[in-house]
């Protein structure tokens, strides 16, 4: 490379690095812009909290936002009865295959305590990153090296049941080049753990009898179920510091004079990874048989139609979230204990199996903790507006990058597919071991 050569090409990297930062600022802009109605948005879904898989408000509201929005197509209803898809297209100077930036938005409540976990801002974050790069790139088209379709995908049901992995399931995801959301927390963090989990409910059927004048003639459900939750206390000397085994005794019978013919347990199993989850379901369902054997009773064991992986990371995403977040102000956590507990889990974990992606966390403006009153009432204050936007400006910008630097696209794709990898060699290895204890 000739001298003038070189100085040509890091000509055309500073402009390129230039027109990335102004690309960025109107972005910012162009969300400010939408404040009023993206506020009047996310309080219209915390004023109507509803459970996993019946949103039809808050869907509705989504779908009425997006349809009034210029430029967008609008699918109500997509793949679920309360989810929805909405795209725009851009031009672009690039040819070949269209870059598909995904954006999810959440909107379940909790039972009870309505969006103790903010899912209402999760719906604000995805809409505002969405609007304020589709409003940046309709005005770019000459710019860009490629052209670019802006997805958004309203996602039912992650409270309970798995909205995203029905929608995988049935090809929701197909098409898109990279996916973004944040969950709102007490923090700022690029990534909490979010573990693998397993829902699964126990019923154990004896046979009820008079427990004072003739308890030789019943069969005890209630003893099979303390048992049960005894074989996994027991269980847990065996298990590895980072499993967890959580759960309720749901019915434990109807009088205290009446041998118990049926009880039911409900409990969730952890595992940092998908891999180890089929290790600890295996530990736990002997535990649950077993007790039905103690005790005579017969037992059916129900594990939930979705299984919850944990999320596949992807290090380039999030350096570069990290950078546009910290640039706006965002103050990411270093503290270890914070990132190294478990945090919880989500069928976001599944979405990232399947599409590169991030789901960082954000800071409210509270340090109530998630599924609690208080933190209900922090995610309808007007105090966790400003946080919220900011947050959805992160996203934008690295959207951003990765579309005008398709390098970092590659990286991302790449990164992606060896992470992936990683885990199946992992669970295959897992598999083929408990295959050959058995």
């Amino acid at each position: 490379m000739t001298n003038k050569q070189y100085k040509h090409k890091v000509s055309k990297m500073s402009e390129g690095a230039e027109l990335l930062l102004q690309l960025k600022h109107r972005a910012g802009c162009c969300i400010d812009e939408a404040e009023a109605k993206l506020h009047s948005l996310s309080k219209d879904i915390w004023s109507c909290p509803e459970l996993a898989y019946e949103e039809s408000k808050s869907h509705d509201r989504l779908v009425a936002f997006f349809s009034q929005e210029e430029g967008w197509k609008v699918d109500a209803h997509f793949k679920l009865h309360t989810a929805f898809r909405a795209t725009w297209r851009s031009g672009g100077s690039g040819r070949g295959d269209v870059v598909n930036v995904g954006f999810l938005c959440e909107y379940d409540a909790l039972p009870g305590i309505g969006h103790a976990c903010g899912h209402n801002l999760i719906a604000e974050v995805g809409a505002a990153a969405a609007l304020g790069l589709k409003a940046v790139l309709e005005n770019t088209h000459s710019e860009l090296p490629v052209q670019v379709q802006v997805t958004v995908l309203g996602t039912p049901a992650e409270e309970d049941g798995g909205g995203k992995i029905d929608m995988i399931r049935e090809g929701a995801f197909e098409g898109l080049d990279v996916v973004f959301m944040a969950h709102p927390s007490q923090k700022d963090a690029i990534y909490l753990r979010r573990v693998a989990v397993q829902d699964v409910t126990i019923k154990y059927r004896g046979k009820a009898s008079h427990a004072s004048a003739y308890p030789w003639e019943g069969i005890n459900a209630l003893d099979a179920a303390v048992l049960c939750y005894n074989n996994l206390s027991v269980l847990r000397q065996q298990m590895k510091p980072d499993w967890r085994v959580h759960g309720i005794i749901k019915h434990g019978g109807e009088k205290p004079n009446i041998i118990p013919a049926y009880t039911e347990l409900e409990y969730y199993l952890r595992t940092p990874s998908r891999a180890e989850l089929s290790v600890l379901k295996a530990k736990a369902e002997m535990c649950f048989r077993s007790a039905a054997v103690a005790t005579g009773c017969d037992v059916e064991v129900e594990f939930a139609r979705n299984t919850y992986d944990n999320i596949l990371r992807n290090a380039t995403l999030e350096d570069l979230c990290e950078k546009n977040g910290t640039a706006l102000g965002m103050d990411f956590t270093v503290d270890e204990d914070a990132l190294k507990n478990i945090a919880g889990s989500t069928d976001f974990g599944n979405v990232s199996y399947v599409v590169p992606g991030i789901h960082p966390s954000f800071y409210i403006g509270s340090n109530a903790l998630n599924h609690t009153e208080e933190y209900t009432v922090a995610a309808g204050d007007d105090r966790a507006q400003f946080y919220t936007l900011r947050t959805a400006k992160a996203l934008a910008m690295t959207a951003l990058d990765v579309l005008l630097r398709p390098e970092l696209l590659q990286r991302v794709k790449q990164e992606f597919t060896e992470a992936a990898l990683k885990e199946d060699r992992t669970l295959m290895g897992e598999h083929t071991e408990q295959s050959a204890k058995h």
